[in-house]
């Protein structure tokens, strides 16, 4: 099935870390949150590295080079080379060097990952807008970025100077909770200068581009927590995705999820790139079953019948809601069934 047609998860059964080469993972909201690595993270990467799966670790967050998320990773239990590591920041510093020749200035908003990004392109990071920079690039710069900053870029920007942005991730997930992404800092910048920044991070073609130039999968699987960024990216490359309920996505949006942002597989966490996918059938009256679950349309509401593990249900509802909602967003009321799954 096409992403461009899909309207029910997918099925596999064979093992997804025996089915795909490379498994493209996101890390804020899949391997940790806030630091930590979310429960069956590690036990689930080492056994799929071990199985012959490549890790990639691909992450919208420009805050740390490579090496030092590299480290963490293996700190976490998951070992990890700086070159398995894919960042906002160095597809935006490539789609810099591509419109300006090495050695110009970038005025840099944002964390040490920028800068060095940038240097591997040959470009200059600079502090100051008094300094001549040819381009200024944002990314996110942690909590304490100050708000001078902001003012920094919006000086820059306000005399013509082109603008560039690693994401726009409005969110970020924390050990506390949803905390504000670099896009919500971009919203600043924008106000404030009514300029569009060129981004290159998640879902957009530069971010793929990167990550299919410096991994070299031949058939890849996006793993991610996010329906606007990791499964809009794998939409828009053209490979499959599994989703994964340990981010910002609930039941309720993934059933509410457009064409390019329905994922080819749903799981609770990363075991499920251990097993297969069960299979959603549709049936004679127009239902959809999954596991001992069948979901419908009836009226204004999805209705789910039967009983079994709930992510079979909420696949089953996908399918339902998918179906009806065709090339839109489903508007159909979920919370009951969803209430059943205890989703």
């Amino acid at each position: 099935m096409s992403q461009q047609s899909r309207t029910r998860p997918g099925g596999s059964a064979t093992a997804l870390n025996e089915a795909y080469d490379t498994a493209l993972l996101d890390l804020d909201g899949v391997v940790y949150a806030g630091g930590e690595a979310i429960a069956y993270a590690v036990e689930s990467l080492r056994t799929a590295r071990g199985g012959g799966m490549r890790l990639a670790y691909v992450t919208n967050n420009a805050l740390r080079p490579p090496v030092a998320v590299a480290e963490h990773l293996t700190e976490l239990g998951v070992p990890a080379e700086p070159d398995e590591v894919i960042t906002s920041a160095q597809a935006v510093a490539r789609l810099i060097s591509e419109q300006f020749p090495a050695g110009s200035k970038v005025l840099v908003i944002g964390g040490e990952g920028l800068r060095v990004a940038l240097r591997e392109r040959g470009l200059v990071p600079v502090e100051s807008a008094d300094e001549g920079p040819a381009a200024v690039v944002q990314g996110y710069g942690g909590p304490e970025l100050a708000w001078g900053r902001f003012a920094e870029a919006c000086y820059a920007i306000n005399h013509g100077v082109p603008w560039f942005a690693s994401n726009t991730d409005l969110t970020i997930p924390s050990a506390r909770g949803i905390m504000p992404g670099n896009g919500a800092a971009v919203e600043v910048v924008r106000i404030a200068t009514g300029a569009e920044p060129q981004v290159a991070g998640k879902p957009l073609p530069p971010m793929h581009r990167e990550t299919i130039l410096r991994t070299g999968a031949r058939r890849a699987l996006v793993v991610g927590d996010r329906l606007d960024t990791d499964i809009e990216g794998a939409f828009n490359g053209g490979v499959d995705s599994l989703l994964v309920l340990t981010g910002v996505t609930d039941g309720a949006g993934l059933l509410a999820a457009e064409p390019r942002h329905r994922p080819t597989y749903v799981d609770a966490d990363l075991r499920g790139l251990l097993t297969g996918q069960p299979e959603v059938t549709e049936g004679p009256g127009g239902g959809f079953g999954c596991g001992g679950w069948t979901a419908s349309v009836v009226g204004d509401a999805l209705v789910l019948d039967g009983d079994g593990e709930p992510l079979d249900g909420l696949r089953a509802l996908c399918a339902a809601a998918w179906t009806d909602a065709g090339d839109g967003a489903c508007a159909r009321d979920a919370g009951k069934a969803l209430a059943r799954l205890g989703l």
